[in-house]
């Protein structure tokens, strides 16, 4: 592995899909793109025209980055089996980050405990607490998804939140904490690729968690709806008497 590692992160956990190449720790390149319809309509693009604007191509990258959620399961699933691709093709080490630590170690430096919130629907959060030790992100708690209210009742000091889940819930975060929550830029609620890169720095350089491409999964915290549904439904091959 060279020493200024050459580092492409994609990132397609929410709405907002990002590509962000670093160099030797340094983003050069980045490009977001918020939207409704599906990443697979422009992640490729996107690769392509941060590549060419950090002047690199896909063969002098040295590792990849990927979102691996939780979030929303279409989305990472394009991301991931893009990554896979290509680092299957070009033999490139990958590393799985958490959506809520990149969420969290974008608002890094910071002196209190931060909560990573991303809306999970049905009145529920995908949660992760983080502080700054030694210059590093510290996970505090088990990332999780749970009602909001079961968040609230365990802070009893100040804290940041961040994420889209933040941010839809911020009224009552407000009514519940007062002063004692604080809370990001509303465009900073979505997971960036260029925090993902300077996260996945130190596993890429000495092969911490750094992943073989075909073992790179989704950890989506919670089944889909199409898989609930599967396994709440009657078996069909029973009630024929096949």
């Amino acid at each position: 592995m060279q020493p200024e590692l050459r580092i492409l992160a994609v990132d397609t956990a929410t709405r907002c899909c990002s590509v962000a190449v670093q160099v030797g720790g340094r983003l050069v390149a980045e490009t977001a793109v918020l939207s409704d319809r599906t990443h697979s309509e422009h992640l490729m693009g996107m690769i392509q025209a941060v590549l060419k604007s950090a002047n690199l191509t896909v063969q002098a990258i040295d590792g990849m980055a990927v979102s691996i959620g939780p979030g929303s399961f279409t989305g990472l699933r394009i991301g991931i089996s893009t990554v896979k691709g290509l680092a299957l093709a070009g033999d490139k080490p990958c590393v799985g980050v958490s959506s809520l630590e990149a969420l969290a170690g974008a608002c890094l430096p910071w002196p209190q405990s931060i909560w990573a919130l991303m809306d999970a629907r049905k009145g529920e959060v995908y949660a992760g607490r983080y502080r700054e030790h030694g210059g590093r992100l510290e996970q505090l708690t088990p990332e999780q998804v749970l009602p909001l209210e079961d968040v609230l009742r365990t802070i009893d000091s100040p804290h940041l939140f961040i994420g889209d889940g933040a941010e839809r819930y911020q009224e009552r975060i407000r009514s519940v904490l007062g002063d004692r929550a604080e809370f990001v830029p509303p465009e900073r609620n979505f997971p960036r690729a260029g925090t993902l890169a300077r996260l996945a720095q130190p596993r890429l350089a000495g092969r911490v968690r750094a992943f073989d491409a075909n073992l790179l999964v989704p950890h989506y915290l919670r089944q889909s709806d199409a898989e609930l549904r599967i396994r709440c439904s009657p078996a069909v091959h029973g009630a024929t008497g096949v």
